[in-house]
């Protein structure tokens, strides 16, 4: 078993550090925030997900998992480091590099004091040639070694999907990773040796842009899907049933998650990663109609659902759902953090019921709210129930599907006007009170 050293106890880095523990490595999760790092050394998760607050007490109480932000120490008393913070747009679009670039510069002076071999691992979503221009180079700065000799580098992207990050990383759709030597190659071999997935070993400049691939083909689905759905509404056709048939077909391997007509895409990944691959693009002069197209038509689908909130004439909407995705607390660049700001500003009165980011506040789980730069007083918009919800609200805007909700939400429907951006039902289609997105 190896000694590993996570730096970033974010989303990728808790469910990562938990589970290589898990796994019976000895692993220590690095980070600046000391309310994440007390956290995780009580036997707490810094974040919601599915299972992780008792995988995190359990390999904490084993002895596999602790937390630190003694970056020096973590380097010296581990085999191969981690890297899994933030990637943030920047106001271009081109990827942010700043907390990766930090990290290297901390790994690479801990180097410069460490005599045995070390790889350093980046699984951080980062552009094509990332690695090799701007990590490698900060890194042999600063530990005064030469990569591949006097320690290793290697990439190996994450295809961790929130709300069942644990179960992805134990039962993945795809495993790829890149290497400068070949100590790092057989490190990440090991580590995923025993899952029932290939490995690609290739280039590191390739398992680059196969995560970038990944997550732009993921947002290129969606808005696809959309505009089928919005062409097939307009034509007086059911735009889900034509996408399930399209689905079918199994040799082309459609993911019918993604193949679904609804609301836009958001999260951490998609929309930062269609920019910055449009960003690379331009800057080396490739035309990128289809990247600038996946973002202005999800922009639409934005505007779609406000026009669709106004139209219903109610100055008093309540949002069952305002997290990007049911199932996390993650707020960040949630289409419905800017649809509801968006109504807000017009003097629309909007509350919230969304159960996981209640449960985030009500927990004081570092980080709680988090990704809300738009809607204000968040905190305080949040009701316990959906009756509750029901009771103060004109329209009701359907943003995130959770099962408990759709019978009472049916009968809502009938009851007042319903804008459904997810679907509670195939039997439910546009009508005088119910108007759903694209069905």
């Amino acid at each position: 078993m190896a000694k590993i050293s996570v730096f970033g106890i974010g989303y990728v880095g808790v469910v990562s550090a938990a589970c290589l523990a898990q796994d019976g490595h000895e692993v220590i999760a690095v980070d600046v925030d000391t309310g994440k790092i007390k956290a995780i050394n009580e036997g707490r998760s810094p974040i919601v997900e599915e299972g992780i607050e008792e995988l995190v007490r359990q390999v904490v109480k084993d002895g596999n998992l602790t937390a630190t932000d003694d970056f020096e120490q973590a380097v010296l008393n581990s085999d191969v480091s981690f890297i899994c913070v933030g990637t943030p747009s920047s106001p271009d679009g081109s990827v942010g590099l700043e907390y990766v670039i930090s990290v290297c510069e901390n790994i690479g002076k801990a180097l410069a004091k460490k005599k045995s071999y070390h790889s350093v691992v980046l699984r951080s979503t980062i552009v094509p040639g990332s690695t090799e221009e701007a990590c490698i180079p900060v890194l042999e700065e600063n530990s005064g070694k030469v990569a591949g000799e006097g320690f290793g580098v290697g990439y190996f992207p994450e295809f961790l999907r929130e709300s069942t990050a644990i179960a992805d990383n134990y039962a993945p759709g795809l495993i790829v990773f890149g290497y400068l030597d070949e100590k790092t190659r057989v490190i990440l071999e090991k580590i995923n040796g025993s899952l029932p997935c290939d490995m690609h070993q290739v280039e590191i400049k390739t398992a680059e842009m196969v995560k970038y691939t990944s997550n732009t083909w993921r947002a290129v689905k969606v808005t696809f899907a959309n505009e089928i759905g919005n062409i097939a509404k307009a034509s007086g056709i059911d735009g889900q049933t034509v996408m399930e048939i399209l689905c079918s077909d199994e040799k082309i391997a459609m993911s019918p998650y993604f193949m679904r007509p609804g609301f836009a895409f958001g999260g951490s990944c998609l929309p930062k990663d269609v920019r910055a691959l449009k960003y690379l693009a331009g800057s080396t002069g490739t035309k990128h109609h289809l990247l600038s197209a996946v973002l202005e038509a999800n922009e639409a689908q934005i505007a779609k659902a406000e026009k669709m909130v106004i139209d219903s004439g109610e100055t008093k909407v309540g949002f069952v759902g305002i997290s990007f995705k049911p199932g996390t607390d993650d707020l960040r660049e949630s289409p419905l953090i800017t649809l509801a700001a968006r109504l807000i500003d017009k003097g629309i009165d909007v509350s919230i019921y969304d159960p996981f980011v209640q449960q985030a506040f009500d927990n004081a789980t570092p980080g709680a709210g988090r990704g809300n730069d738009d809607v204000p007083d968040l905190e305080q918009r949040m009701v316990y129930s959906l009756d509750a919800l029901l009771e103060g609200s004109g329209t009701v805007l359907v943003g995130n599907h959770y099962g408990e909700t759709v019978e009472r939400l049916k009968k809502a429907a009938g009851e007042r006007p319903v804008v459904d951006l997810t679907r509670l039902a195939r039997d439910k289609t546009s009508d005088d009170r119910y108007q759903g997105i694209c069905w």
